[in-house]
């Protein structure tokens, strides 16, 4: 048997032609600058899944305006490290990456509308770009069972900013830092297929 790292027990394994396109995980998310709300899905890969993609709808409330919007999110995040406590639980001191987001708005806009002065608006109104990082804890279900689908639930929590705010704080030095960050909190559904799981338990592929 393979030899595994007694702190991380993080497995990747690895899906096989058209499999790759199917999801490993789903996600929900509260805040964090693209919506009250937003849910998708994701993959994990790398050798102990350390990377995931994902691809989140969220859903911006009406507030002042007529009606609510949508946004349309691609998240990239990069864990280093899994660290197991106990039996079920591990911690992930540190998960970073970074998405861009769109609203889905015919009133928004990636340039610049000629009805306005040239250079009147240095940024685009549509699309947005951020960085995060933050802390992440997964419980394991008992994943012994080839019936079972989900594998584990990550609770997580990112602070982020996004390029307007870095750039305003260039120009504008009064900017604190509660001005510019964003708390979001998620949860992640890791699931998993029963066939590969068979398969893993009798040595084969």
């Amino acid at each position: 048997m393979p030899s595994r790292r007694p702190l991380d027990r993080r497995i990747h394994r690895g899906y096989a032609s058209w499999e790759r396109v199917a999801p490993t995980h789903l996600r929900l998310q509260y805040a964090g600058s693209i919506g009250i709300a937003s849910a998708g899905m994701g993959w994990d890969y790398g050798r102990r899944g350390q990377w995931e993609t994902e691809l989140l709808v969220g859903v911006v409330p009406a507030y002042h305006s007529d009606k609510a919007k949508i946004t349309l999110t691609l998240r990239e995040t990069f864990v280093p490290w899994s660290i197991a406590c106990g039996g079920r639980l591990s911690v992930e001191p540190l998960a970073c990456g970074f998405y861009f987001s769109t609203l889905l708005s015919d009133r928004f806009w990636v340039r610049q509308p000629e009805r306005y002065p040239k250079g009147y608006y240095f940024f685009s109104t549509r699309l947005r770009s951020y960085v995060f990082l933050g802390p992440r804890v997964t419980c394991r279900v008992n994943d012994r069972r080839s019936d079972r689908l989900l594998r584990a639930v990550t609770f997580c929590c990112e602070c982020s900013t996004c390029d307007l705010y870095v750039l305003s704080r260039w120009n504008n030095r009064t900017l604190r830092a509660r001005d510019m960050l964003s708390l979001s909190f998620g949860v992640k559904f890791q699931l998993f297929d029963s066939r590969r799981e068979v398969c893993a338990v009798h040595g084969t592929r």
